[in-house]
């Protein structure tokens, strides 16, 4: 049976070991994003820098294709705009980061990642400056991934229909396919994802997965595990998918049902082919 989870990040905790974990517990396919330009230690002054970041990561994800089946996800997220704007103004600093979303987008086209993320929207509280600035560079975002033709993963605000919306009619705005627009950290209001057609990345915290399930089944399943040491279970621990969908089958929900979720959702969202 394939279980995939659609959002894991390796940092300096168990690294490749989390793979391990997630293996062991039935775990099959990841895709694993990159992280922020402070945990590889690079200080970008220009958007190239990014390079660095995103070269790094498809070297780790081609070691973690030794234990999984491992995928790339690579972009500029969008608490960037924060930390680059302590050393320059925040006009140039979204400058970079839209360079860097550009340079992402090539390394899809090479074949070298298979979406864009995660990219978005700061979860905490930002002056209107900074707000409008993220905007524009989402919005470039969805321009890239429309023309290398991916999918998006999206760091957001906590969920609200109005920014759903909101963050939908700039995709459409840019020509991307709405169902090419993932929102990570989801919770488990499968209906107005569906309504506004964004699609859902249910993190699994507590009966999220069941919810879920209980509303449909267009939804993909992740942990957003960090492997930060000074974190070492946040957000969840790599082997929680597994373990969810082993409840799911507990609780009546056949694996055709898992199939769609792990795996035709999975196709659907990223126009890749998912096989063990």
């Amino acid at each position: 049976m394939i279980v995939t989870d659609n959002h894991m990040h390796l940092y300096n905790h168990l690294r490749l070991k989390a793979l391990e974990q997630f293996k062991n517990a039935g775990g099959t396919h990841v895709f694993l994003v990159s992280l922020l330009s402070k945990h590889y230690n690079v200080k970008p002054k220009k958007g190239e820098d990014f390079k660095k970041i995103f070269e790094a990561h498809v070297s780790l994800v081609n070691k973690a294709n030794r234990i999984v089946k491992a995928y790339a996800v690579i972009g500029v997220h969008p608490a960037e705009i924060t930390i680059l704007s302590g050393r320059m103004r925040p006009r140039e600093a979204a400058e970079i980061m839209k360079e860097g979303i550009e340079i992402a987008g090539k390394f899809v086209e090479e074949g070298k990642a298979v979406a864009i993320g995660e990219v978005g929207r700061p979860h905490y509280k930002v002056s209107k400056e900074i707000w409008d600035l993220s905007n524009e560079v989402l919005m470039h975002a969805f321009e890239v991934a429309k023309d290398v033709g991916c999918a998006v993963q999206l760091h957001t605000e906590p969920y609200t229909p109005e920014g759903l919306r909101e963050i939908a009619e700039m995709a459409r705005k840019a020509g991307l396919k709405l169902e090419r627009v993932v929102k990570h950290f989801s919770p488990p209001k499968i209906k107005e994802f569906e309504e506004v057609g964004i699609f859902p990345s249910v993190i699994c915290l507590n009966d999220y997965a069941l919810e879920a399930a209980k509303q449909g089944d267009r939804f993909l399943l992740e942990t957003d595990y960090l492997d930060d040491k000074n974190r070492p279970g946040s957000v969840l621990g790599p082997k929680t998918v597994p373990r969810k969908v082993k409840e799911l089958l507990k609780h009546g929900f056949d694996e055709d049902f898992i199939y769609k979720i792990c795996v035709e959702n999975v196709e659907r969202v990223y126009g890749i082919e998912i096989t063990l």
